[in-house]
């Protein structure tokens, strides 16, 4: 098959079939419902995202709207919903401090290129790889990065320059000690307690929305001026342009598009993930969801949008609300274009107090104390990374959270590994060919030692080997079977050869037994297999191995020679 009809095929694997469009028209009612259910859920946090990456409430809306299509359409999962989340205001709000609006715009463009690469790549597959404790400190670093962000706007006071979200806070808290504003305080904290206890009660209830409603009620009959409203909204989505593409600009970018793009892959598959979890029946295609995330992406930004991802509360509410298909995430975005066009004078006086109290409701809510608690408690190592992942989140920025979480993970992963992997001295008696008298049995148990390897032989674990087997006592051969050996890398056979060569200068022979064909090929890479094999001192099994150390040990004198026929026997048979 030639390298272009490969990649049609790939691509054509990566756009909807007909069974998308089957799967919408079972149950629409269902899912029109749950869809209109889901954009109420979506509104205040579209807004309030909007409003803390920089751009605007109305960023948050059109990227709600054309990315949460456009996802819904391409995505590989029937019950993901996505559009600006919190983890991805942690990443845009240092690009706007940096680049301007358009440096965000153009790092989603880039940053949309970037996911469509991965799924043509078919990176989907190693989100199997993240291990849950840096997906737990993951989330806890954006929750709580995402209230403190809201700050600002819950203390009713401008929001101080800076990009680490502590400095800020805290600029902000010493503001409003010189100037408090108590109206802006009690609607943020009234909007997040009406969310937090109406949960408990009434699960179903959207009450984010209820809340919002009340609190805008309340600061425009009261004509409460110290709630600041969001200001003027657009009525209606902008005209697709490119005007906002700074290619001068484009180098300095491009490091922040890769950060963008890998949020967007991660989050979006991790919620998809926990899609497929909260139903039966369902699963989703890893690669068609980076694709669809990519498009989404890649489109946003010409209607004024930031980066988008698969939203896990807002997904989660449409598997709660009974959605089956796409049809639901289709509505969702179909009403908020509807809200739009046709309530943007009601949305901008929303106070931004009350978003504020949205968002502080939605980052307590991430927070899973039993996980949490169930994480710290499995291992040690699960309680480290946990920590330093959330630590690293709320200092630096997820990306690095991320890197530093896997790093960290991965290093406690093969430290564990190493320390299963064994040399144990065995007793080799019990392997011996034929029958040997008492006084043979002690002379070889004098000059030959024997070792059994368990578990791997890698980099992590290879060095203490060459420490065990060189301070091998003075014998003549060393039986190592190698049967029971997991799995070498080049540093594991190069230690092993290093091993027989100092072992070897000290007149020691080395015998082999049981080495898999899937290590030969790594000692041949280092010359260790010629070393094995010189004077036939590999064998496929223990007793061939024994038999050559005993053969060795005759042949420097320290074993009796074998018995041979008696002089004249020949003689005497033949005749």
């Amino acid at each position: 098959m030639s390298l272009a009809s490969t990649a049609r095929t790939r691509i054509r694997s990566l756009l909807p079939v007909r069974a998308d469009v089957a799967a919408m028209a079972r149950d629409p009612r269902r899912d029109l419902l749950a869809g209109l259910t889901v954009a109420i859920v979506a509104l205040p946090l579209a807004l309030g995202f909007g409003v803390s990456s920089g751009l605007g409430a109305e960023a948050g809306l059109a990227t709600a709207v054309v990315a949460g299509a456009l996802a819904a359409l391409f995505g590989g999962s029937n019950l993901q919903v996505s559009g600006p989340t919190g983890a991805m205001t942690v990443v845009l709000v240092p690009i706007v401090a940096q680049h301007g609006p358009s440096g965000v715009l153009t790092v989603g463009l880039l940053a949309g290129l970037i996911v469509i690469g991965l799924a043509l790549a078919r990176a989907g597959r190693y989100m199997a790889y993240v291990p849950a404790s840096v997906i737990e400190g993951f989330t806890l670093g954006i929750a709580l990065v995402i209230g403190l962000q809201q700050i600002p706007h819950a203390l009713g006071v401008p929001k101080p320059e800076g990009e680490r979200v502590l400095v800020v806070t805290w600029r902000a808290v010493e503001e409003f000690v010189r100037t408090p504003n108590w109206t802006a305080v009690a609607l943020a904290a009234g909007v997040a307690l009406v969310m937090l206890v109406g949960a408990r009660i009434r699960p179903t209830v959207p009450f984010s929305i209820v809340a919002v409603i009340a609190a805008t009620v309340v600061a425009q009959v009261l004509h409460l001026d110290a709630a600041a409203p969001i200001g003027e909204l657009p009525a209606g989505l902008p005209a697709p342009s490119l005007g906002f593409l700074d290619l001068s600009a484009l180098g300095s970018l491009l490091a922040p598009a890769v950060a963008v793009a890998a949020l967007a892959a991660l989050e979006s598959l991790l919620s998809a993930q926990v899609a497929d979890g909260m139903t039966v029946g369902q699963q989703h295609d890893p690669d068609r969801e980076l694709f669809g995330q990519g498009l989404a992406n890649l489109v946003a930004p010409l209607f004024g949008g930031v980066p988008a991802t698969g939203a896990i509360a807002r997904t989660a509410v449409n598997v709660r609300s009974g959605a089956s298909s796409r049809l639901a995430a289709l509505t969702h975005a179909a009403v908020l274009a509807v809200i739009v066009f046709a309530a943007a004078p009601l949305v901008s006086k929303i106070p931004l107090a009350a978003l504020a109290g949205v968002l502080l409701a939605t980052a307590i809510r991430m927070v899973e104390v039993g996980s949490l608690r169930a994480m710290a408690r499995a291992t040690r190592s699960d309680g480290v990374v946990l920590v330093l992942t959330a630590v690293a989140t709320l200092a630096l920025d997820l990306v690095y959270a991320v890197i530093i979480g896997l790093a960290v993970a991965g290093a406690l992963a093969l430290r564990a590994v190493a320390k299963q992997a064994r040399m144990d001295r065995v007793d080799f008696r019990a392997d011996l060919p034929g029958e040997h008298s008492e006084e043979e049995h002690a002379l070889l148990a004098e000059h030959i030692v024997a070792y059994r390897i368990d578990g791997p032989l890698f980099f992590a674990a290879a060095h203490r080997f060459l420490l065990e087997l060189t301070e091998v006592a003075d014998v003549r051969v060393v039986i190592l079977r190698m049967s029971r050996v997991t799995t070498m890398d080049a540093t594991g056979a190069l230690v092993l050869k290093d091993a027989v060569e100092k072992l070897n200068r000290r007149g020691i022979a080395v015998m082999t037994s049981g080495i898999r064909p899937g290590q030969r090929q790594v000692l041949d890479s280092v010359g260790a297999l010629d070393l094995l094999r010189s004077e036939g001192r590999e064998h496929a099994t223990t007793p061939a191995a024994i038999a050559g150390a005993r053969s060795h040990l005759q042949g420097a004198g320290l074993l009796p020679p074998p018995p041979g026929p008696r002089p004249g026997a020949e003689k005497e048979s033949t005749r």
